[in-house]
């Protein structure tokens, strides 16, 4: 996470003072490196802080990674059951089937044992034998079509079991991808706390208070100024603003803690609104307008790669959840390279 330092004109990309300049360019795979978590004798407050603010930007990308593949595993467990379910009645169709197909042709072969030209010359009512064949002849049309209906039903079955092999197969992955990413999170960290912990009083303090620039209560009124894009974008901020000093939990999605995705997801889900879990898929969860035009309830996208987000609150500032040991509260909306701003 870079430094989030108080802009000089908030509500404008170029006032952004970021500690890292790199910070927009970082990658998913960046997210799952290593970083060094030992504090060196020569870091300054500023460069410990750089490496700090670093590892929570690989930490947090690490958690929208995880957020992502935690949502692949719900959709892909819903699947696994629906084609599951589908199979049973598949099964069901067919053994079905079958037992009407096998009544079918012993009836067949009791009314029809005989040679049809003997069983006529023998037969003293030709005109009821002939009634008779053709209702056999119906019987065994129809005997032709339900063995058509059984291979059909066969075939769709085959390809059900497929499709659930195949989401079985995807679930295994996500779960791989939820553990692997948990790891990556927990470690990043655990390396910027280690480091946190390693820093002398004095520059500990230091980087802390650059670090801080909420409100220093963490709540208060909403900022005065624009109205909400919309109905529901009012009912998102009036919700948002009650998270107002609640923790950073990562991969959390309230009521009690929240990752920044998590935040933007519960905040619109009061207002019956359904967001996507990451910040990367909740940036096209509407129509993207220019930051210059942003309102309040607005959700504001940041860094090249949209691993953080945060909502427009008005006269130039955003709440959001920055990063762990910092609770949900309000920003200047130019603390980072503003990436997209979405209108739900």
């Amino acid at each position: 996470m870079v430094s989030h330092r108080r802009s000089t004109q908030p509500g404008t990309s170029r006032s952004v003072r970021v500690t890292v300049a790199s910070a927009a360019a970082v990658t998913a795979a960046a997210a799952l490196g290593t970083a060094t978590a030992s504090a060196d004798p020569q870091d300054t407050p500023r460069t410990a802080g750089a490496r700090v603010d670093r590892l929570f930007t690989e930490a947090e990308q690490a958690t929208e990674h995880y957020n992502e593949a935690g949502e692949n595993v719900a959709r892909l467990r819903g699947e696994v059951g629906r084609a599951q379910d589908r199979a049973a009645r598949g099964q069901e169709r067919i053994n079905r089937m079958r037992t009407e197909i096998g009544s079918a042709a012993r009836e067949q072969y009791r009314s029809g044992g005989i040679d049809p030209s003997l069983a006529l010359l023998l037969s003293s009512d030709p005109d009821s034998y002939l009634d008779r064949a053709a209702t056999l002849t119906r019987i065994n049309d129809r005997r032709v079509m339900a063995l058509a209906g059984l291979r059909k039903a066969q075939q769709a079955l085959a390809q059900t079991r497929a499709e659930a092999a195949r989401s079985l197969a995807g679930l295994e992955r996500s779960r791989a991808a939820v553990s692997r990413h948990k790891r990556t999170v927990e470690r990043k960290l655990h390396q910027a706390r280690q480091l946190l912990k390693e820093l002398p009083g004095p520059e500990r303090a230091a980087f802390e208070r650059a670090s801080r620039t909420g409100r220093d209560d963490g709540a208060g009124e909403p900022p005065a100024g624009l109205s909400a894009g919309s109905s529901r974008a009012a009912a998102a901020l009036a919700a948002v603003h009650q998270a107002l000093g609640r923790p950073y939990v990562w991969g959390a999605n309230g009521p009690s803690g929240f990752d920044c995705s998590g935040l933007m997801q519960w905040a619109y889900a009061q207002a019956g609104v359904s967001l996507p879990r990451t910040s990367q898929a909740q940036r096209y969860a509407g129509r993207m307008v220019p930051l210059s035009e942003a309102r309040p309830g607005d959700l504001v996208t940041y860094r090249s790669d949209a691993s953080h987000i945060g909502m427009y609150a008005g006269n130039g500032q955003v709440i959001h959840a920055p990063y762990p040991g910092a609770p949900v509260r309000y920003d200047p909306v130019g603390m980072m390279p503003v990436s997209s701003v979405t209108r739900v």
